[in-house]
């Protein structure tokens, strides 16, 4: 049985790399947010700065406007949490007093107000690695010695030690290996067939594979084709007990999870 839970991805953004999930106007991503709560999202993770490889950075104030007034609207019409995906301290704080209560950090909170705001709120972190930035992370991957996953595990207990021993409360810190940031096909691959040892360091793990570009590269697909890949790595990921899902696509991973349930309900 799993109790894997949901994350949606809403992008207020122009050029995320999947199109379903942008909405360009606070009208489309409330409607859009509404959409995918109804369709069984447990979380709605809202970001204005598109992250994917390559991506141009946006202003400070360009991501402010694309997300707060948002969240602001949302936070009264949702019955499930928002988290802001942003890499920002301000606009995570900004978030946070607009209506949000989780905080997603691709640059796994290296900036020490990023941490300053997971000890104060004791909101839900999720801590994500990344090797560079969006803008140059797949242009010169690095061979992580001795292998991608002992490289993540080393870099987990690392983070982990500096933020608890900031203050951070050990439970509320989620683990995300980063699967497509700074990393090869191979190296993704590897994380995949590896999720259980995350498992083992005691925290939970949010897996984000969805529609991602590595699926393409071994597939030959493009972004909109990738459901099916997704929904198939995704239940490798659920074999293997992960916590969360960040996902484009509710609707059909709600289906999986259910179907799972049943399944382990009637076998075990």
């Amino acid at each position: 049985m799993t109790k894997a839970k949901l994350m949606a991805i809403l992008n207020t953004t122009p050029d995320s790399y999947y199109d379903i999930s942008r909405a360009a106007t606070a009208e489309k991503a409330i409607g859009l947010a509404l959409k995918l709560e109804k369709e069984g999202a447990d979380i709605l993770d809202i970001g204005g700065e598109s992250t994917r490889p390559g991506a141009t950075p946006v202003s400070e104030e360009e991501e402010l406007k694309r997300v707060i007034p948002v969240i602001k609207e949302l936070k009264g019409l949702l019955s499930i949490p928002i988290s802001i995906d942003t890499r920002r301290p301000s606009v995570a704080e900004a978030a946070i007093s607009a209506g949000a209560t989780m905080l997603n950090d691709v640059t796994g909170f290296s900036h020490p107000d990023m941490i300053r705001l997971a000890r104060d709120t004791n909101y839900d972190i999720c801590v994500m690695h990344m090797h560079g930035t969006p803008e140059t992370m797949q242009k010169d991957v690095p061979k992580y010695l001795g292998g991608i996953v002992p490289y993540l595990m080393k870099w987990f207990e690392e983070k982990i030690k500096k933020l608890i021993a900031e203050g951070v409360q050990q439970e509320k810190i989620i683990l995300d290996p980063g699967i497509g940031f700074g990393k090869t096909v191979a190296d993704n691959l590897e994380i995949i067939h590896n999720l259980h040892l995350f498992k083992k360091l005691g925290f939970r793990i949010l897996f984000g594979a969805s529609r991602k570009s590595f699926l393409s590269r071994i597939l030959n697909q493009q972004t909109a084709e990738l459901l099916a890949p997704t929904l198939a790595v995704n239940t490798l990921a659920l074999n293997q007990s992960v916590d969360i899902l960040r996902v484009h696509d509710v609707k059909e991973h709600r289906a999986v999870i259910d179907f799972m349930n049943v399944y382990h309900t009637n076998v075990d």
